[in-house]
Parts: structure tokens; C-alpha cells; sequence
């Protein structure tokens, strides 16, 4: 397999890093760049796996939503109380707030 030659440019401290860490995982400095980028790609492609099926959902909706006129829309978010509710604790969910109101790790 013929081999292919990539130059890279990077400040003088990650560069003595970078050859510091080659040598305790016992590789050269071209191995343990190819190895960590190889284990990085592997990450990136299981994340993007796992995650298809969310993406192709928020396209899905993305594209429908796109569709809807200003009435429409307005139309389709009319929610009921619960609903209401709901949305709001799952919004404070996702902000970082418990379920007691307050941010977890901060002293209340």
C-alpha cells in the first residue's frame, strides 16, 4: 500500500507534547498521530450512527416546518395546560434546572 505524506503546522508546545506522549505509548510520532486520529474518526462515525435517526427526525420536521405559513403555525402550538406544563419542566430539564426549580450545583 503506497504511503501518503501530510505536513502539518502546530505551535512548538504541542508539537514537544505530542512527542512526549508518542513516547510513553511507545510510537513514533507519525504511528501516534495516525492512531489517535484513527480512534477519533471511529468516535466521530459511532456518534453520527447512533444520532441518524434523530437527524433524519429534525430533518423531517425541519422540512414540514418549512411548509407552514404564519397561520398554521400558529394554529398547530396551541397546547393544553399539561402540555404546557410539560414543556416547561422539559425546557428547565434541559437548562439545567431540577425538577425543585433550582440549578443542580448551586447552592439554592
Amino acid at each position: 500500500m503506497a504511503k501518503t505524506r501530510i505536513s502539518i503546522s502546530l505551535d512548538q508546545r504541542q508539537a514537544e507534547r505530542i512527542k512526549e506522549h508518542a513516547e510513553r505509548a511507545g510510537m513514533d510520532v507519525s504511528a501516534y498521530l495516525v492512531h489517535a486520529a484513527t480512534r477519533q474518526m471511529a468516535e466521530s462515525d459511532a456518534i453520527e450512527e447512533q444520532f441518524a435517526g434523530v437527524d433524519a427526525l429534525i430533518a423531517k420536521a425541519e422540512r414540514e416546518a418549512g411548509g407552514m405559513t404564519g397561520e398554521s403555525a400558529a394554529e398547530s402550538v396551541e397546547l393544553t395546560e399539561q402540555e404546557r406544563r410539560e414543556v416547561e419542566e422539559a425546557l428547565g430539564l434541559v437548562h439545567g434546572q431540577g425538577r425543585q426549580g433550582h440549578n443542580p450545583g448551586y447552592a439554592a
